[in-house]
C-alpha cells in the first residue's frame, strides 16, 4: 500500500518532469526561429534567459528532488541557446561607421529556382537540381575554386612522385598494388571532375563574369590546356588486360595535368602573407622532383644494363645490404643529389650510354645550381629590402649629424626615434605602399586599419562619406618623441592633429603644470586653422601641447582641410561651431567681430589662387592657340587642293572645246569639195 501510494505520488511528478522537458525542447527549437535584434545586448539576453524559467523561485531544493536532472538539462539548453544567439548577433551586427562609408552592398538577385513549387507527387527535386546545375558557374576568384585547385594539385603531385617511382622500382609496385589501384582511380576521378569544373569556370569580359555555357566551353576547348587535359584522362589503363597491372608506365600520361599544379602555386603565392618563404619552399619542391626523377631514371638504367655489371650502375641486388626497397631508393637518391649538385665524387661511367647520361646530368646540375643561386639570392634580397632601405636612411642621418657636429644628446634622441619606428613596425611609408591603389580602396584600407581611432573623432562621426574619403586620404602619420612639443601657444597654426596612439598633455608655459590629458581619438589644433570669426587669437595656437611618451599622430594641413570642406558646407559649419564652443569656454571669442572664418582668405592665399587660375588660363589659351593654328593650316591646304582641282577641271574643259572646234572644221572642209 505504501509503495502504491508512493507510486501514485510520484507519477504526477514524473509526468510533470516529462512535460517540462518537452516544453524546454520546444522552447529551444522556437528560440532560433526568432530573428535576433541588433540592439539586444548581454543584459537583455540574460533577462530573456531568466524569463524562460517560471519556476525559478522554487529551485532551492530542486537538486534534492527527482526532477534535478531535468532542471540541469534545461539550464544547459538555455545557456547554450543564449551563447548561440549572442554569437549570431555578434557576427551579424554591422559596424555603422564602415557601413556609412561603404554604402549598400551589391546583392545578387534571387534565383527563380527558389520559387519553383513541387508537383502533386513532390517530384520536382530533380528539376530543381537540373536547373541549379544549368546555372552553375565557378568564379576563378572564389575560395571554393582555390580549394579545388589544392585537391587537383595533390593528385598531380601524387602522379609526379609515385607513378614514376613505381614504374622504376618493381618492389614498390608489387608490394602494395591494391592500394595503388585505389589511389590511381581516385586521382582519375579527380581529373574527370576537374575537366567538368574547367568547362564551368567563368572568365571576365568587360569586368563581368561570363556565365554563358557555350562561351565557356568554346573558350576552354580552344586552349592548349584542354588538349593536355584530354590526353591526361585517356584510358590507357585498358592495356592492363594485355600487359598486367604491374606496368604503371602506362599511366605516365597523367603527368600532363601539371598546369593546374602551377596555377595553384601561383594563386597561393598571391594569397599568402609570406610570399618569399613560399617561393623558397616551391623552389625546393621543384629541385626535389628533379632529383627524384633522376634517381628513378638511374635505377631504371641500372636495371636495363644489369645490376652490378660495372662500377657505375647500382650494385647487385642479390647482396643483402642492397636488396631492400628503402636502401635501393636512398642509394639512388644519394647518387642523384651528388651528381646534380656536383659536390661529390661518384664512380666514373664505363659505357657510352652511361657517359651520355652523366653528361646530361651535369648540364641539368649546372642549371639547377644557377637557378638556386639566383632565386635564393633574389629572395633574400627581397626579404631584407625593407631593412636595408631603413638602415640606409639611418646611416644617411648619422653621417649628416656627424658632419654637422650635432650634439650627442640630440643625436641619441634621433637614433632612439628611428629605433622606435623599427621596433614598432612603423618604418613603412604607407603612402608609398598604397600609391598604386585607387582612392576608394586606399581610403577603405586606411579606415579599416585606423578604425578604432577614427571612430572616436567627432568630425568623422558626423561627416558625409565623401568628405570622409577626402580627409582620410589627406592624413599624414607623424611620430613624436617624449618631451617633444607638438605646438606652442602663440605659434601660427597650419595643421590640425588627431591622436592615434599615445598620450599628450596640455601644459602651462613653464612646461610642468598640466591642464588636461589627451588620449587616443582626441583632435586638437583645428582652432588656429579655422580662423573663426571673433577669435582673439586669430590663426595662432591657444595652448601648449607636449608628448609624454612616443606618440603617433595624424596630421591634416590647413590647405588640405580647406580643399576638402569647400564642397561640404555642413562639415564646415560643424567645425566652426565646435571651435566657437571651445573659444567661448576659454573666453577667447569676441562675438561682436565679423572677420575670419573658413570662407575668408588671406591676401596671400587669394594671390596664390589667382596665380594658379592665371596659369591654368594661360595653359588653356596656349592649347587653343595651337589648335587654331593647326586648323588654319589644314584649311589652307584644303583650299589650295580645291583650287588645283578646279584649275585642272577648267583646263580640261577648254581642251575639249578646242578639240570639238577642230573636228567641226574638218567636217566642213570635207563637205565643200563634194559640193563642187
Amino acid at each position: 500500500m505504501t509503495g502504491q501510494a508512493a507510486e501514485r505520488d510520484l507519477s504526477p511528478h514524473n509526468l510533470s518532469v516529462k512535460t517540462s522537458l518537452e516544453e524546454e525542447i520546444e522552447r529551444a527549437e522556437s528560440i532560433p526561429s526568432r530573428v535576433p535584434s541588433v540592439c539586444d545586448d548581454t543584459s537583455s539576453e540574460l533577462q530573456r534567459v531568466a524569463a524562460l524559467d517560471p519556476h525559478g523561485g522554487n529551485s532551492r531544493n530542486s537538486f534534492q528532488r527527482s526532477g534535478a536532472i531535468s532542471r540541469l538539462v534545461s539550464l544547459v539548453v538555455r545557456l547554450r541557446e543564449w551563447a548561440h544567439r549572442s554569437l549570431i548577433e555578434e557576427e551579424e551586427r554591422p559596424d555603422s561607421f564602415l557601413e556609412r562609408f561603404r554604402g549598400p552592398e551589391l546583392r545578387t538577385a534571387p534565383s527563380r529556382i527558389s520559387n519553383t513549387q513541387p508537383d502533386a507527387n513532390g517530384n520536382n527535386a530533380k528539376g530543381i537540381f537540373r536547373k541549379k546545375w544549368n546555372v552553375f558557374v565557378v568564379s576563378p576568384s572564389d575560395d571554393a575554386y582555390y580549394r579545388w585547385l589544392f585537391v587537383i594539385a595533390a593528385a598531380v603531385l601524387y602522379n609526379w612522385f609515385l607513378v614514376v617511382a613505381r614504374g622504376c622500382f618493381d618492389k614498390l609496385q608489387v608490394g602494395n598494388y591494391v592500394c595503388w589501384l585505389v589511389l590511381d582511380y581516385l586521382c582519375d576521378l579527380v581529373y574527370i571532375m576537374d575537366t567538368c569544373v574547367r568547362l564551368r569556370t567563368g572568365y571576365l569580359e568587360q569586368g563581368l563574369l561570363v556565365k554563358d555555357h557555350a562561351k565557356l566551353r568554346d573558350s576552354y576547348v580552344r586552349t592548349l590546356q584542354f588538349k593536355l587535359d584530354l590526353l591526361s584522362i585517356l584510358p590507357t589503363d585498358l592495356v592492363y588486360f594485355a600487359t598486367g597491372i604491374h606496368t604503371p608506365q602506362l599511366r605516365f600520361n597523367r603527368l600532363l595535368r601539371f598546369p593546374r599544379m602551377f596555377e595553384f602555386f601561383d594563386r597561393t603565392e598571391t594569397r599568402t602573407n609570406y610570399p618569399n618563404i613560399f617561393r623558397i619552399c616551391n623552389l625546393v619542391l621543384y629541385i626535389l622532383i628533379i632529383i627524384h626523377w633522376n634517381a628513378c631514371i638511374y635505377y631504371a638504367i641500372s636495371k636495363s644494363l644489369g645490376f652490378g655489371s660495372d662500377t657505375w650502375v647500382f650494385p647487385n641486388i642479390s647482396k643483402p645490404e642492397y636488396s631492400s626497397l628503402t636502401r635501393s631508393y636512398v642509394y639512388c637518391l644519394y647518387w642523384s643529389t651528388l651528381t646534380l649538385t656536383t659536390i661529390g665524387e661518384m664512380p666514373a661511367p664505363v659505357r657510352d650510354e652511361e657517359y651520355l647520361f652523366v653528361v646530361f646530368d651535369f648540364l641539368v646540375g649546372v642549371l639547377i645550381f644557377a637557378t638556386i643561386v639566383g632565386n635564393v639570392g633574389s629572395m633574400i634580397a627581397n626579404m631584407n629590402a625593407t631593412r636595408a632601405e631603413f638602415q640606409a636612411r639611418i646611416d644617411a642621418i648619422k653621417h649628416y649629424m656627424h658632419f654637422r657636429k650635432v650634439n650627442r644628446e640630440l643625436e641619441t634622441r634621433v637614433i632612439k626615434w628611428f629605433d622606435y619606428l623599427w621596433t614598432n613596425k612603423k618604418a613603412v611609408d604607407e603612402q608609398e605602399v598604397l600609391k598604386n591603389l585607387p582612392n576608394k580602396l586606399r581610403a577603405e584600407i586606411a579606415i579599416n586599419v585606423h578604425l578604432e581611432t577614427l571612430k572616436k573623432v567627432r568630425i568623422f562621426q558626423d561627416c558625409e562619406a565623401g568628405l570622409l574619403v577626402e580627409l582620410v586620404l589627406k592624413l599624414r602619420p607623424q611620430v613624436f618623441s617624449p618631451g617633444d612639443y607638438i605646438c606652442r601657444k602663440g605659434d601660427i597654426g597650419k595643421e590640425m592633429y588627431i591622436i592615434k596612439e599615445g598620450k599628450l598633455a596640455v601644459v602651462a608655459d613653464d612646461g610642468v603644470t598640466q591642464y588636461a590629458l589627451l588620449t587616443s581619438g582626441s583632435c586638437f589644433g583645428e582652432i588656429s586653422i579655422l580662423n573663426i570669426k571673433g577669435s582673439k587669437m586669430g590663426n595662432r595656437r591657444t595652448a601648449n601641447i607636449c608628448s609624454l611618451g612616443y606618440s603617433d599622430l595624424f596630421c591634416l594641413s590647413k590647405d588640405d582641410l580647406m580643399e576638402a570642406v569647400t564642397e561640404y558646407p555642413n562639415a564646415k559649419t560643424l567645425l566652426e561651431e565646435r571651435g566657437r564652443e571651445i573659444l567661448i569656454k576659454e573666453g577667447l571669442l569676441d562675438e561682436n567681430a565679423e572677420s575670419g572664418g573658413l570662407q575668408k582668405e588671406d591676401t596671400e592665399e587669394k594671390v596664390e589662387r589667382l596665380e594658379s587660375s592665371l596659369d591654368t588660363l594661360q595653359t588653356r589659351f596656349s592649347r587653343l592657340l595651337s589648335e587654331y593654328t593647326h586648323t588654319q593650316q589644314r584649311l589652307k591646304q584644303r583650299i589650295t587642293l580645291l583650287e588645283r582641282r578646279l584649275n585642272q577641271t577648267d583646263c580640261g574643259a577648254d581642251a575639249n572645246d578646242v578639240d570639238a572646234g577642230s573636228e567641226k572644221g574638218q567636217i566642213e572642209g570635207q563637205k565643200s569639195p563634194a559640193s563642187h
